[in-house]
This record gives structure tokens, sequence and C-alpha cells, in this order.
């Protein structure tokens, strides 16, 4: 597999100024759920609050100005910041009631990112990186997993024990400034740096020709080579796409990260991370998350959308999710702290059911103790994790040994029947 630490390595070689790979959107040979199956991961950072998107409670003392609006999933209503969403989210999951212990940002991304928490003896993988590295795919000439709109920090999903080489491949600018990662075929300048690389290789083989093979020098500069050849760098472009396709999804950072994870998926890419900022609202939470909003309702609802006329949503798992939720109680600044006690996700294509509503918060005007504020129903997100491995077709109770020797389940969980055809 061909990470972002080789494709680094290779620039620094050819003096390139490294900044995207792409892929070239390969026809679907195959649809529907004979497709093999990808997982989009839309990650909202800071912490989303579940009363403003998908739980409100309009009329309560804590309810706040968000109102509820019907959706096209009889019984459903979701914050009214979502109209399109509404018109398309018969085709996923609600649940109300996932619960964590992890309530800092750090810990709380690490948990639900890897379902396991912080421990400092082990870095777990990703469940992209576990995906990526238990479904491989030769024909997929770029990353199989892949993070859209992310910066530096913790939200990028990481191999863990399970090597670098699965760490999710990073662009910060989804469909833009891929234009230093071309192909060097007919370059001449390029195809010059490339001998004076491989002068320099020739050298070191001779002086070092009892450990060379243990570098992999070869097979990287051979698979990036390969990658910046590939039409397949064409699906983290918009040139085949329509004006009114882009307008859709929104034309920001998220809007074209879900357009090009579509894309990415089509191609046969594993896991796509798209990360859209700024929901750690513990002030002026109702117009932060008005804000969001305008972001994530037109990309999230075109996804789906496309998914469904291209006939990829039975091969395509989304997940939108954060870190944990926000307090039932408006603080003073107008804001909701940090709530890992009961918050919501969507989730659903990729072969499972559709039209659940899982679990409930507690009613945010609720007051006494700590078990009076549990939701009902409850969630892991071990559980969940493990219906969506099971669903992809990964043992998600088989081991895997670390470095160390130690053997780790892939997931600590149970699969969620309800959310499992039958």
């Amino acid at each position: 597999m061909f990470t972002r630490r080789d494709a680094l390595r290779l620039a620094a070689g050819l003096g390139l100024s490294f900044s995207l790979p792409a892929l070239t959107a390969r026809a679907a040979q195959q649809r529907g759920a004979e497709r093999p199956k990808s997982l989009i991961t839309l990650w909202m950072a800071g912490g989303p609050s579940q009363l403003e998107t998908w739980d409100p409670h309009p009329g309560t003392k804590n309810g706040g100005p968000t109102q509820a609006i019907d959706t096209k999933l009889p019984g459903l209503q979701i914050a009214h910041h979502f109209p399109q969403t509404a018109e398309q989210i018969q085709h996923l999951n609600v649940i109300r009631s996932l619960v964590s212990k992890e309530g800092d940002h750090e810990r709380g991304t690490y948990f639900v990112q890897t379902g396991y928490r912080p421990d400092p003896t082990v870095v777990h993988p990703a469940l992209g990186a576990v995906l990526a590295r238990n479904l491989p795919d030769d024909s997929v000439q770029i990353p199989l997993h892949v993070s859209l709109g992310s910066g530096a920090g913790f939200v990028v999903p990481r191999g863990g024990y399970l090597g670098d080489d699965f760490d999710a491949f990073r662009i910060f600018e989804p469909g833009r400034n891929i234009q230093n990662l071309r192909g060097l075929s007919n370059d001449d300048r390029n195809t010059r740096r490339l001998q004076g690389l491989d002068v320099l290789d020739r050298a070191f083989r001779r002086e070092r020709a009892a450990s060379v093979d243990n570098t992999l020098h070869q097979q990287v500069v051979q698979r990036a080579l390969t990658m910046m050849d590939s039409d397949q760098l064409k699906a983290f472009e918009f040139a085949d796409e329509t004006a009114e396709t882009i307008a859709r999804y929104g034309d920001t950072r998220f809007g074209r990260g879900c357009l090009v994870a579509r894309r990415l998926v089509e191609t046969g890419v594993r896991a796509v991370q798209v990360v859209l900022s700024g929901f750690d609202t513990h002030a002026q939470n109702f117009s932060g998350h008005e804000t969001q909003a305008k972001e994530l309702d037109p990309a999230f609802a075109a996804l789906i959308a496309d998914l469904v006329d291209r006939d990829l949503l039975a091969s395509t798992i989304v997940l939108c999710i954060g870190e944990f939720g926000r307090t039932p109680q408006i603080n003073p600044l107008d804001g909701r702290d940090h709530w890992p006690n009961g918050f919501s996700c969507v989730v659903g294509g990729g072969g499972l059911v559709s039209g659940q509503i899982i679990g409930a918060t507690a009613n945010p005007d609720t007051t006494g103790d700590a078990a009076a504020m549990k939701p009902s129903d409850p969630v892991s997100v071990p559980d969940l994790y493990a219906t969506l491995l099971q669903t992809m077709g990964v043992d998600y109770e088989a081991e895997e040994i670390t470095p160390v020797g130690r053997p780790l389940k892939r997931v600590d969980g149970t699969p969620l029947s309800r959310l499992l055809p039958g």
C-alpha cells in the first residue's frame, strides 16, 4: 500500500513540491451489493450537539431556539437546519444513545475513531486503517485510506500498531492543488531527476549490499511512480463534474470533500474520512451550529442522493459522527459543554438495514443525578464498530498481534442485531 510518507520521500528525491494525490474514477464495473464495500466517515470535529442536529427538543427550557422538522423517515424529526438531509435520511439510521467515558477532545476522538480508550502501552488503529489492512485491492493504485479536509492534529486517523502504511493519506484542500503530482513519463525534467536518483541508488546498493533489501526503497519508488502515472488520480479532480453537481454539494472544503469521497469510493478506495471542524460550541452554540449546518446539510444530502442514484449506497457505509455531544443544559455563554453520556450519529448503507431510530436522550430539562440523565437503550461505540466490520466482511473478533507480541481484538464489541439484515 502506498502511503503519504512514501510519496513525500519520492517527492523529496525528485525535487517536487508535493501537495495531493488523486484517482481517476474507473467506471464501476460492479454495482449495488456486488461491489467491494467502502466506508465514508463524515467527522464532525469538536463534538456536535445532538440537540441541534439529530435529536432536537423544541419547547423545553434547555431545548433552545432549535426547531424540529419532519423527515422522509416516519416518526423521525431532526433539527430545522437540515431540510435537505431530511429528504434523504430514510436511507439511513439515527442512533440517539451513543455513550462514551471520554469527555476530552483528544481522548474522545481517539476512542470514537478506534473503538478503544487511550492506553499508554499501545496505539490502536483507526477503523479505516483496519479496513484498509484487511480488505486490500490491488486494482486501486492510490491509498486505500484517505482523510479529506483535515489539518494537523489528532483528527487524522492513524494506522496505530498496524504500521504507518495504514495512516490516512491526508488532503487538506480536496479537489484542489494537485498540480504538483503529475505523471512523469513524458516530462524530460523529471526523467533527468529519475536518472540522477538511479545513480544515487546504485551507489547506495554497492555500499550497503547486505542490508539494502531491508529498506524497500525500490518498492517505494515503484509504487510512487505507478500512482503518479495512474489515471485514477482524476478522482481527486472535478474536470468531469458539472457546475450543478459541485453547487449541490456546496463549494466549501467540506462540500468538495464529500464530492471527492464519492469519487474515491467509486474508484475502489476502502475508507474515506471527510472532516468538518467548528463544533466546539462552548459559547454561541446555536448560531455556531446554524453556521455548520449550512455546510453539512447540502453536502450530506447530495452525497446520499448520488450514492443512491449511482447504485453505490448498497456497497458504501456512510457514518456521520463526532467525538461526543453537548450538554443538555445551556451555559451562561449561550453554549453547551462536552457531553459523552448520550450523543447521536447517523449511519447506513453498505448492506445495513435502514429506517431505524435507536435510543433516546433524556429530556434536556431533566434534573437530578447522573442516572436520570442516562439515555435509553445505550449503544457503545465498540458495538457500532463491530456492526460495521461484520457488515463489510471483516472478522471483528479476530486478534491482531501488536509489535510487542500482544494480541488484541480488532474491536471489543458485539454487533447490533437491529442494524443487520435478517
